[in-house]
């Protein structure tokens, strides 16, 4: 069985750099909204064991190393079950490395869409407490709409 499931793009309404953390990363407050444009993915098992990713950009990783096929890892690994062998098809509308979330929300979609599939045992936001172990933008797009983020 194939599912469905959109990845929205975001865009910054606003990003003021607030100085230098010890780190060497920035401290950040941006409000962050929800966009029209989005990535399609289709996820349907399969037998062979893992998880593999194609695209309609074909240098996106397929494997492991693909911020998507990681949120599924995290998924299961939560959900406390083996993940069953996956195929996860991205049909890329977002522009790549352009600031606009693509590869978080191809993320946000696979967790939302296995949760789904799974019989919902997340609520949303347990979902995106999830996020955090994928990427610093894929809570915010697991929920999505208009918010304001710092650090």
């Amino acid at each position: 069985m194939t599912h469905t499931e959109s990845a929205w793009a975001k865009i910054n309404l606003t990003l003021d750099i607030l100085g230098k953390r010890p780190d060497g990363y920035h401290e950040m407050k941006m409000v962050m909204q929800s966009i029209d444009l989005c990535d399609n993915l289709e996820l349907s098992e399969r037998e062979a064991p893992g998880t593999a990713v194609s695209s309609t950009l074909p240098y996106l990783p397929r494997d492991g190393g693909n911020i998507a096929a990681k949120a599924a890892e995290v998924f299961f690994a939560h959900l406390g079950r083996p993940a069953p062998g996956l195929d996860i098809h991205i049909r890329k509308q977002i522009p790549v490395c352009a600031g606009m979330a693509g590869g978080s929300s191809d993320a946000a979609a696979v967790l939302r869409a296995l949760n789904q599939r799974s019989g919902d045992p997340f609520s949303p936001k347990e979902l995106a407490r999830l996020g955090e172990q994928v990427g610093s933008d894929v809570p915010y797009c697991v929920l999505g709409g208009t918010a304001l983020a710092q650090g």
